[in-house]
C-alpha cells in the first residue's frame, strides 16, 4: 500500500468519524413596543423631557414650549446651543437645530 493511499484512507476515516455539524434549534424573543424606558409607553411630561435631554448630554436645558404634541427645549451640548423638539407621546427627539455657539 502506498503512502498516498494510506493518507487518503486516514483522511476519509477522519471525515466520517468526526462529529457532523447539525443545526440546533434556536429561539429569539422579539419585543416591539413604543415609548422609552423612562415612561414605559406612556406620554412624557415636560420635566421628564428635560431630564431625558440631560441624560443625553445636554446641559443648561430650558423649557420653551410644552403644549401640544411636541415639547421644545433649548440646551447646550459640546459648547453648541441647540433648540430641540421632543415628541410628547414617547420622548423621542424629532428635531434638533443648532442656534449658535454656546458658552
Amino acid at each position: 500500500m502506498s503512502v498516498k493511499a494510506l493518507l487518503g484512507y486516514a483522511l476519509a476515516l477522519a471525515v466520517f468519524v468526526s462529529p457532523v455539524a447539525v443545526p440546533r434549534e434556536t429561539s429569539a424573543q422579539v419585543i416591539v413596543g413604543s415609548g422609552s424606558s423612562l415612561n414605559h409607553g406612556r406620554g412624557i411630561s415636560c420635566p421628564q423631557g428635560a431630564r431625558l435631554l440631560r441624560t443625553r448630554g445636554f446641559r443648561g436645558v430650558r423649557q420653551i414650549d410644552c403644549r401640544g404634541r411636541y415639547f421644545t427645549y433649548r440646551g447646550v451640548r459640546r459648547g453648541v446651543r441647540y433648540e430641540i423638539a421632543i415628541r410628547q407621546r414617547d420622548g423621542r427627539i424629532v428635531d434638533q437645530r443648532r442656534t449658535s455657539q454656546g458658552r
